[in-house]
């Protein structure tokens, strides 16, 4: 098997074995890294003490890191996860075709790193479900450990790889007042958006993370977007037509005769939602979708470790 390790995916032909495949290359990875400590408690593994019984030794981790595990199997759900995954008109950038498999954009990415973490949760027998928003809420789970459920959510997020749509706009503070009032157990909260809203729904935006917050949620932002074309502008100096996936609205421009402007603008956006972030203790993770997935994983597996310690 091909192990998929901070990788770019750009053909989402079976969710569920990529995201089997994004997390075994991370596991892999953690045993390697500076988070080794974590991996030992997170991928159900301890190390083995002389004198054991060897029948729950790991001999493929052995294999690989040289290092006695064993099998860690904990009876108890430890952990609630509500993955919220944004399905407005705006992830779907950049757009290809419909037809085409051979690409990511924001969408594809934020369903193969939910998935995953879906992956992560279920190895543990940790509970989770899965939010669907646009313009209001699409699909709305309760948390599951089985197996059913999860290959239940895989189809869901599948259907929006596969469907994409254009103008859906995003009301994406009203669906997390929503959650905030639906979800009744304390939770980790963890929303895949890239929470672009019209200048007039910014501080209702910050009003809804704050009621996650305030209903007891740990909540975890990944602010997904494509870096290079979103935040930096970094188009050819050569004529555009650019069209609001939300709106439909039209505008044809040089690069270069906004690029200053626009790179401001969305900086002070992000530097504003960071700091209200920051103030209401909710994790914010920049999540380009060029940077693969250990930066998303790594994440949420440091803010695990935080709320079991």
């Amino acid at each position: 098997m091909v192990l998929l390790d901070n990788f770019d995916v750009r053909n989402i032909g079976n969710l569920e074995l990529l995201a089997k495949q994004v997390v075994e290359g991370f596991i892999i990875g953690l045993h390697k890294s500076p988070f080794h400590g974590f991996s030992v408690e997170f991928a159900e593994h301890r190390l083995y003490n002389q004198g054991e019984g060897t029948k729950d030794i790991d001999w493929k981790v052995f294999a690989r890191t040289n290092k006695m595990f064993v099998k860690r199997f904990e009876e108890e759900t430890n952990l609630r996860c509500q993955i919220v995954v944004d399905a407005s008109s705006s992830m779907y950038f950049p757009e290809v075709s419909k037809s085409s498999k051979n690409y990511t954009n924001k969408l594809r990415f934020s369903a193969l790193a939910a998935a995953s973490l879906m992956n992560l949760l279920k190895k543990q027998r940790d509970a989770f479900g899965l939010t669907i928003f646009d313009n209001e809420l699409v699909e709305h789970t309760r948390c599951k450990s089985s197996t059913s459920h999860y290959r239940l959510l895989l189809t869901y997020l599948q259907q929006l790889i596969d469907n994409p749509e254009h103008n859906k706009t995003t009301s994406a503070a009203e669906s997390l007042h929503l959650i905030a009032d639906s979800v009744h157990r304390r939770s980790m909260i963890a929303i895949f958006s890239d929470m672009f809203e019209s200048n007039e729904n910014t501080e209702a935006l910050f009003s809804a993370l704050q009621h996650l917050k305030h209903n007891k949620h740990e909540v975890i932002l990944f602010h997904t977007v494509d870096k290079s074309l979103e935040l930096d502008f970094e188009y050819e100096n050569r004529p555009y037509l650019f069209i609001d996936m939300e709106s439909g609205e039209q505008l044809r421009l040089q690069p270069n005769q906004v690029k200053e402007r626009y790179v401001e603008q969305v900086a002070r956006f992000k530097e504003e939602l960071k700091f209200k972030c920051l103030q209401y203790k909710v994790d914010f993770v920049e999540a380009d979708i060029n940077a693969g997935f250990r930066p998303i994983l790594q994440s949420w597996l440091v803010k695990r470790m935080k709320m079991r310690s």
